[in-house]
């Protein structure tokens, strides 16, 4: 498994429900299509994450928002 998980919520919950489970986030952002990313430092965190959100867990194709615009 992946350490990086799309779901159907919003940051602010993510973040939450990530310290309620005393679990690290790596990277986290909002997602252009809904949703957000989150990465965690271990796939055993990303399992657990998965298992809370259970049907929110997003698993088709997403669309992120750019952070680079390109090569300086």
């Amino acid at each position: 498994m992946s350490r990086a998980i799309n779901v159907s919520a919003a940051k602010e919950h993510v973040v939450a429900t990530c310290a309620k489970r005393s679990i690290v986030i790596s990277a986290i952002e909002t997602l252009q299509s809904g949703g957000t990313r989150v990465v965690m430092n271990s796939a055993a965190d990303t399992a657990i994450i998965a298992k809370a959100y259970g049907s929110k867990v997003i698993t088709g194709a997403v669309v992120r928002v750019p952070t680079r615009m390109g090569r300086l």
